[in-house]
């Protein structure tokens, strides 16, 4: 049962999240890397507030009933989509659909077939996987979904082991949720000003990321660990407030969806290999700091995927001119 639970609850979050995000890629086009900034911080803030509130359900109502709690108000989650509107140019498309369908009343209202535009129906599009910048752009998520599951999965033993008192350590989680909010709402922001080009930005937290996780291991005492927790959380955001916004504009809009399902599934796999390889290092080395440096290592590469792809963007522009 325990592993039924957890397949559901991967398709229910992939059932939810992907299209939440496309359709608010789809929504804003200027302010894309803010929107999916703001949309994605309610992560934070539910991480912020999710430990001591399920607590306290567990104490009350004990686990059972407060997996039916927590059950309840993810079905909001469908209120939301409910409230998620078609486009206008989508509603125009199925106005245009429907009246030529529609039979004439009259011979005055009869409808040209012909002067109507025809309706193309939008199929799942595989052959990104032959697009080069796509397939670096892939190969960047994998190498990175290996790394962001390890820092929470080892960041708590390693107070432990740091002798760190468990009420200290509970507060991390909540200093690292925190910025990462921080984070998300500030890149959003600052890609939204176009100053930067939003690889060039990915590429710089990227690396920002990796350098603050190779420090991490480096703290002995809890003010150097929340510390550098604090610069991972926060670097960690301003990485998911653009990378959805650079996978749009690596394949543009009319294959944003597919690129999406395909991206998501590419990168799941880094996901389901990094922290059974990081546990397998932290085993063999003794020490959880393995995992971190091992963590950052594979930053590093992924970011090598980044500036390969950036390359090869700047090649094709000078080409069309």
């Amino acid at each position: 049962w325990c592993y039924l639970y957890w397949c559901f609850s991967g398709l229910g979050i992939s059932f939810s999240w992907t299209p939440a995000i496309s359709i608010v890629s789809h929504y804003f086009s200027k302010k894309r890397a803010l929107a999916n900034a703001i949309a994605s911080a309610g992560e934070c803030a539910f991480a912020f507030t999710f430990g001591p509130f399920f607590q306290w359900l567990i104490s009350q109502y004990g686990w059972k009933g407060a997996l039916l709690i927590i059950g309840g108000i993810q079905l909001n989650i469908c209120v939301c989509g409910i409230l998620m509107r078609p486009l206008a140019s989508s509603c125009l498309l199925e106005a245009s659909h429907s009246e030529i369908e529609t039979p004439p009343v009259s011979g005055a209202s009869r409808i040209n077939k012909e002067d109507k535009p025809p309706i193309t129906h939008k199929t799942f599009n595989w052959m990104l996987v032959r697009q080069p910048e796509f397939v670096l752009y892939a190969i960047f998520g994998i190498l990175a979904a290996m790394s962001f599951f390890v820092p929470p999965l080892f960041l708590v033993p390693l107070s432990y082991s740091l002798g760190i008192d468990e009420s200290w350590t509970a507060s991390l989680l909540s200093i690292l949720a925190m910025v990462d909010f921080a984070g998300r709402l500030l890149c959003g922001w600052y890609a939204n000003l176009h100053v930067t080009k939003t690889v060039h930005l990915l590429t710089m937290t990227i690396t920002l990321i990796s350098t603050s996780l190779m420090l991490l291991p480096l703290a002995n005492n809890y003010l150097s660990l929340a510390i550098f927790t604090g610069f991972y959380g926060f670097f960690f955001g301003t990485t998911v407030a653009v990378h959805i916004t650079v996978l749009a504009d690596v394949v543009g809009m009319p294959d944003f969806d597919s690129a999406l399902g395909l991206f998501m599934l590419i990168r799941s796999t880094g996901g389901f290999v990094g922290p059974p390889l990081a546990g397998l290092i932290v085993d063999m080395a003794g020490d959880y700091r393995a995992g971190f440096y091992m963590a950052g290592a594979t930053l590093v590469l992924s970011a090598g995927f980044l500036v390969t792809l950036d390359q090869l963007q700047q090649r094709k522009e000078r080409g069309s001119q």
